[in-house]
């Protein structure tokens, strides 16, 4: 059932990691060094990423996103069976400096043209959402940046979400959401907000409570789901 959004939306929501910026850029931009292992590097980096955010919540041992990216990465580097001390830290400088999505800046602009309030809420922390931020020269397009470490625990918990409404002072059915991570599509639609689905990478849905009103396969989707 198709969903008409220009009604309700009062603002617009972004998780940030694979659905602004491209988590893959950093693996990518070190291609050469990496060598023939760097897709497979690049993956399991993201996997644990997200595997010891989830595990780290469940278990009560809360630290940030840089770290548990660190831990990540650790752990890829050694899968691959890859040793470089200097290729680690560069790996993790441009985790600060990803790079955004061909479309993130022009969608941006067109919801702040049409008076939208936007926002970035994401499992990050604020020095690596903000370096990012910067590099991707989106800051003056967001109204405000929420990092999980105002609430101490990782999506999808449903405190993360509830950030967005107190920070926005709008409620959740006028809060559209967007995310590519599925897992976090269920999380958000099972907290309340309207979600999009941003599929960019053709994955199958997930079987959780909380479904997309929405899917697309890019950002630039968007703005016709909101009539604008």
């Amino acid at each position: 059932m198709t969903v008409a959004l220009q009604d309700s939306t009062i603002a617009c929501v972004f998780d940030a990691y694979g659905t602004l910026l491209d988590v893959a850029s950093a693996a990518m931009r070190c291609a050469d060094d990496i060598g023939p292992e760097a897709t497979r590097l690049s993956q399991i980096w993201r996997t644990k990423q997200l595997e010891y955010s989830w595990l780290r919540s469940l278990m009560g041992e809360h630290v940030d996103f840089w770290q548990i990216t660190g831990d990540a990465l650790d752990y890829a580097m050694e899968t691959v069976g890859l040793e470089n001390a200097t290729l680690r830290t560069r790996l993790m400088e441009l985790y600060h400096a990803l790079d955004a999505f061909a479309e993130s800046q022009d969608v941006l602009k067109v919801l702040k043209d049409a008076g939208l309030q936007t926002a970035i809420l994401s499992n990050g922390s604020p020095d690596m959402l903000q370096g990012a931020i910067d590099h991707a020269r989106i800051g003056d397009l967001l109204d405000a940046v929420y990092s999980i470490e105002q609430v101490g625990i990782y999506k999808p918990d449903p405190r993360v979400y509830q950030m967005a409404v107190d920070g926005l002072d709008v409620s959740a059915e006028n809060i559209t959401f967007l995310s590519s991570n599925a897992w976090d599509v269920a999380g958000a639609a099972n907290f309340g907000f309207s979600v999009i689905w941003v599929n960019r990478y053709g994955q199958a849905p997930e079987r959780l409570p909380g479904k997309p009103l929405h899917q697309i396969t890019t950002l630039d989707g968007l703005p016709a789901l909101l009539g604008l």
